[in-house]
């Protein structure tokens, strides 16, 4: 981004959420879609989109929606770097749960510059995943979504690498950690509940239930 333009907190957050919805219905996004992500007003997400096509990041066309330029792009991938990269920081480095980074990565990732960014990389090993199994950017800001599917979309019998968790609900990652089910662990689906009912999932030697909201933010190798 030229630097006379300048990437605000409020700018990144709004390009980030914007990638992120993007890459999530696989096309435009709503001004009502976004502001929901974000906690904010229509009125104010409008607002903010308006600047952000001045600024050349994204395009708006009523009643389609919002989707990020080339240059917004880098801007979010840039921002989601950072991001991924001080989460796993947190975690390795300074023992922070899992549950917390991403509040603190959310104040962190605005003021780390891009040659720190590359140390953290490097100290960490050049990771390629966060402590919730989401991507980091390359330092190029190339990234490869891997292919995912919900734990709930496993038949009963089936086993699977749990790869990718949602980062949203702390009280979430919270439960799940206290029961050893992070990225990386074997899932085996037991069986399942009628009429939207707990899901029974099987990680080593124990069984556990968990309601289709938490199963539906767990994601396993597609």
């Amino acid at each position: 981004m030229d630097p006379a333009i300048g990437a605000t907190h409020a700018v990144e957050d709004y390009l980030k959420a914007i990638y992120a919805l993007q890459t999530r219905l696989g096309g435009p996004v709503s001004t009502n879609a976004l502001a929901e992500r974000l906690g904010v007003t229509a009125g104010s997400a409008s607002g903010m989109v308006r600047r952000l096509a001045e600024l050349g990041l994204c395009c708006h066309e009523p009643y389609r929606g919002v989707q990020l330029t080339e240059e917004g792009r880098r801007v979010a991938l840039r921002t989601l770097r950072h991001h991924r990269l001080l989460e796993l920081m947190l975690v390795e480095d300074f023992d922070v749960p899992w549950e917390d980074v991403h509040r603190e990565a959310e104040q962190l990732e605005h003021a780390l510059s891009d040659e720190l960014a590359e140390r953290i990389a490097a100290k960490l090993g050049h990771p390629t995943v966060d402590p919730h199994g989401d991507p980091i950017p390359g330092a190029d800001l190339s990234l490869t979504e891997a292919r995912t599917r919900s734990v709930g979309d496993l038949a009963p019998g089936e086993r699977a690498t749990f790869t990718r968790v949602s980062d949203a609900d702390p009280d979430m990652l919270r439960y799940l950690a206290a029961r050893g089910i992070v990225p990386g662990v074997i899932l085996t689906m037991v069986g399942r509940e009628p009429f939207g009912g707990p899901l029974t999932l099987r990680v080593g030697d124990r069984d556990h239930h968990l309601g289709l909201s938490l199963a539906s933010a767990m994601r396993v190798g597609g």
